[in-house]
């Protein structure tokens, strides 16, 4: 594989908020650091297409872009229709250490649910899966020292 293809290939999630996507970036930033690269609203779109937005929802996002770390995510409310469903995965966030990992889980924890308290496993010294208060899946993990 040259250096083209490789770097042509890439995976990056796409997150459907369902009318609470501006709100899930606030949380973001605040919880993670993350940094909003880009925002469109529904109204500001310079080519609308008919039955692309929900009646009422011209204020919401059609698209976002935002980074945490060196991950691209994008996001949007989608239809807006309020009911977001987030199943069959989870996003993976390495911390620096025990602290950082702690402070992250507590972060995306508030309002979410601990589906697997922070602990010690025999693949990390400090791991846990949380939903947050959207139902995003979140693995905190403090990568193995090899």
């Amino acid at each position: 594989m040259n250096q083209t293809q490789a770097t042509a290939q890439q995976v990056q999630p796409y997150l459907f908020f369902d009318g609470k996507c501006e709100e899930a970036l606030d949380f973001y930033k605040s919880a993670l650091g993350a940094k909003v690269e880009m925002m469109m609203r529904f109204k500001d779109n310079p080519d609308p297409q008919p039955g692309m937005c929900a009646p009422g929802a011209e204020d919401k996002v059609m698209h976002a872009a935002f980074h945490v770390g060196d991950t691209l995510v994008m996001a949007s409310d989608g239809m807006a229709g309020g009911k977001p469903e987030f199943k069959g995965f989870s996003l993976s966030v390495n911390a620096v250490d025990e602290k950082q990992a702690d402070k992250l889980f507590a972060a995306l924890g508030k309002g979410g649910k601990v589906t697997m308290p922070m602990s010690k496993t025999f693949f990390s010294p400090r791991f846990g899966m949380v939903s947050d208060k959207f139902g995003v899946g979140w693995m905190v993990i403090v990568p193995q020292k090899m």
